[in-house]
């Protein structure tokens, strides 16, 4: 028999983190411990308010749980008893952490896959004056990063963007605009990404008006997050959106996340591996997805104070395995 116990923690920042929708100054997640044998799998998940998520909510979906799954529920059987999400997601990697102590493996090796020695990933510019941007950029490049993320909201894109690239003409640049865009401007503002090198723009327009993409012409790639959560979504993606960023805590979980992966490849869309503000337990889960991925953006605990252990090995634009 298992023994499911959940609790919350804080992560306290060394920056602000600044998006479209709001500033951070923690990450908040909470854990699951799966304890079989002797034996503790562990999941984390970081929930989200704008899929309607908070830490109270995912507690209670995950007290839902608690009873089915100290009966040995499967991973498979998770996927009917919660929804896709945060709640979902810390069990479904739980259980693949426990799974993989049993077998006397690592998450690779039960997956089926080989990772590659050194991971590279973007390193994320969140909004600040153009200049700061810049200087971050620079410094970023200094230590070792070839791809950034700048996020960008509504105001002062053309600054940022110059600055930014002017300070770093040989980066590799991806924008996030995390839905804080609108149709009017889009092509413009599509154009002069284009002319300053940007490779892919991530979510520039509200979810509910995806429908404006499907006769869009437009001269980079564009990448759906918080429109893509799952399989379910792919066939309203197709026409709108070349790409799809995969986060574990949007697909709630490995087990889902595996399957959106090879499904999206399938169908013609390009990968981005994305994860929320998390330590790296969260993104040990999501590694045996880097080899669909085109992008890799999993630097959240670049971002704390203090990671949680065993943490990854992070060098900036990096993941040393």
């Amino acid at each position: 028999m298992r023994m499911m116990h959940f609790y919350p923690e804080s992560w306290p920042l060394h920056t602000p983190f600044v998006i479209s929708r709001g500033s951070r100054t923690e990450a908040r997640v909470v854990v699951v411990e799966i304890e079989q044998d002797g034996i503790t799998g562990v999941g984390e998940c970081t929930p989200y308010a704008r899929y309607g998520e908070s830490e109270q909510s995912v507690i209670v979906q995950l007290a839902s749980v608690t009873h089915a799954m100290e009966h040995d529920v499967s991973r498979e059987i998770l996927q009917q008893l919660l929804p896709a999400g945060a709640a979902r997601n810390a069990v479904d990697c739980a259980l693949w952490d426990l799974e993989r102590q049993l077998n006397n493996k690592t998450l690779a090796e039960l997956v089926g896959v080989t990772l590659p020695a050194r991971i590279d990933m973007a390193q994320t510019l969140s909004i600040n004056e153009p200049e700061l941007m810049a200087q971050a950029a620079l410094e970023y490049w200094q230590a070792g990063a070839r791809l950034l993320k700048i996020k960008l909201d509504d105001s002062l894109i053309t600054e940022r963007m110059v600055a930014i690239h002017t300070a770093v003409p040989d980066a590799t640049l991806i924008v996030d605009a995390n839905e804080s865009w609108q149709p009017e401007g889009l092509a413009a503002r599509c154009q002069l990404l284009a002319d300053l090198g940007v490779v892919m723009l991530e979510q520039p327009l509200p979810a509910e008006q995806d429908s404006v993409l499907q006769h869009f012409i437009h001269p980079l790639p564009i990448c759906a997050d918080e429109s893509c959560h799952t399989r379910q979504q792919l066939p309203a993606l197709k026409d709108n959106y070349e790409m799809v960023n995969i986060k574990l805590d949007k697909t709630g979980g490995l087990t889902e996340a595996l399957l959106l992966a090879q499904q999206a490849s399938d169908q013609g869309f390009a990968v981005m591996l994305g994860c929320m503000l998390c330590t790296s337990r969260g993104i040990a889960a999501a590694l045996p997805l880097v080899s669909f991925a085109r992008f890799i953006d999993l630097d959240g605990p670049t971002w704390l104070s203090m990671d949680a252990a065993p943490h990854l090995k992070y060098r900036c634009g990096s993941i040393t395995l």
